[in-house]
């Protein structure tokens, strides 16, 4: 039988999961919190793996990988993945960022990603992230979160820029510096972050540290049918992702497979660094399982023959002020069912076997599919679905929940998908 994810709980379940987790960092925290209440033990890469069949999970960094190998029947068993990623479009902090000008004291930052640079204007910030501080032992790694609104990027007024609502430019480097407080001298960041993480600011070595939205995330809409919250690309998927994997783990598939969950970072920017989809992550880890197993690299290879991966990422709602920036006769609409994405380019990395196994898991689990492809005289994006594709040489298939004003500080999405988003990726992970 499907697993049934209820509509409410999983809407509300959803706003709770994106607000504890407003870095990378926090957020494979907080799903590692989650897994562990389900019996998943925390494994190091350093060590040696048990041989056990069972629940096993490892965070590098701000990615995530869990696994549960209860199912397999040998070695050579094939996996079943579900891939998304943590982070989101954002401001980071410079490493030298004290600045002072015009009597007020501001923080220099870097854009991550690709955002709507507009939605962070005028906006309370916190920061949130890691730093590396000197230890006893060594250099250890402290998450930081700041919910206080210490952070603001004030825009210029409407005054002195008659022309702004003609559309509105920004120079990277000289309009997004946010403010933080008052003097015709620099603040000192770093005294701030050692505060902030329990050390003396001679200890703090380095830092990943981001500003994020404080506006809670809620339902909103007459009928409070739509969700308003931040980092929706793409916490909506890993939520989903853990939601699914959780429900999977207690119902048995109808033939072996691994079951498998990675929420990789840094895929705004690319994902080439040593926890993101082009890393050694995913498939040293799905190695790593076999060999636990008693396998060679022969039974490996002959899993990753057999395996299938969905790779998960928001997608784009037709946007009814915009109707004619999509593809006509592939209208997408929230709160009806996930979204199969399909590009020729290879820019999405579904075909047709990816495609079939991906509409099979959302028949069973009774939830509606929705196909998106790109207009053919606009770009497409990607998603960690190719990279992962040609990696490990698996089947893939590329979907995603539909939303609206992606890449923004705060984007929208449907109340009802989350449920069903969950719903696919616990049939895909626990096929029928």
């Amino acid at each position: 039988m499907p697993h049934t994810f209820d509509t409410d709980a999983e809407a509300t379940g959803l706003c709770a999961y994106v607000d504890a987790s407003p870095s990378p960092f926090h957020a494979c925290e907080e799903a590692a919190t989650r897994l562990e209440r389900a019996g998943f033990a925390r494994l190091a890469e350093t060590d040696a793996w048990p041989t056990d069949r069972g629940r096993y999970y490892l965070l590098r960094g701000g990615s995530l990988v869990a696994w549960s190998s209860e199912y397999a029947d040998d070695a050579a068993t094939p996996f079943r993945v579900v891939g998304a990623h943590t982070d989101s479009p954002n401001l980071r902090i410079k490493p030298q960022p004290d600045l002072a000008r015009a009597g007020w004291q501001l923080l220099g930052v870097e854009v991550y990603g690709g955002p709507l640079l507009n939605s962070w204007l005028d906006r309370d910030l916190g920061l949130s992230g890691r730093v590396a501080v000197r230890g006893s032992d060594g250099v250890e790694p402290r998450l930081v979160r700041v919910d206080d609104p210490i952070l603001r990027v004030a825009q210029l007024a409407i005054h002195l820029d008659r022309e702004a609502n003609d559309g509105l430019k920004l120079n990277q480097q000289q309009h997004l510096a946010p403010l933080w407080g008052i003097g015709t001298s620099p603040g000192d960041f770093r005294e701030y972050v050692a505060t902030a993480c329990g050390a003396e600011p001679a200890d703090v070595l380095g830092w990943d540290l981001m500003t994020h939205d404080l506006t809670p995330s809620r339902r909103i809409g007459r009928d409070s049918d739509l969700i308003a919250a931040p980092r929706l690309d793409n916490l909506a998927t890993s939520y989903a992702g853990v939601q699914a994997l959780l429900a999977a783990v207690d119902a048995p598939p109808a033939g072996p497979w691994v079951q498998v969950l990675v929420l990789f970072d840094h895929e705004e920017i690319g994902s080439m660094s040593e926890r993101g989809a082009f890393s050694t992550l995913l498939p040293a880890v799905l190695e790593r399982v076999v060999r636990a197993a008693g396998g060679d690299r022969d039974h490996y290879l002959r899993a990753l023959a057999g395996s299938v991966v969905a790779s998960g990422d928001m997608g784009h709602a037709t946007h009814p002020n915009y109707a004619d920036r999509h593809e006509p006769e592939h209208q997408i609409a929230v709160n009806a069912g996930p979204v199969l994405k399909i590009n020729a380019k290879g820019r999405y990395a579904t075909d047709g076997l990816g495609a079939a196994a991906f509409a099979a898991a959302c028949e069973q689990a009774a939830v509606p599919m929705q196909r998106f492809v790109n207009r053919t005289d606009l770009p497409c994006g990607s998603t960690v679905g190719p990279t992962t594709a040609a990696l490990t040489g698996a089947t893939t298939v590329d979907f995603g929940a539909p939303a609206l004003s992606m890449h923004s500080a705060r984007e929208m999405c449907g109340a009802l998908d989350p449920a069903m988003y969950a719903g696919a990726l616990a049939a895909f992970l626990s096929p029928a």
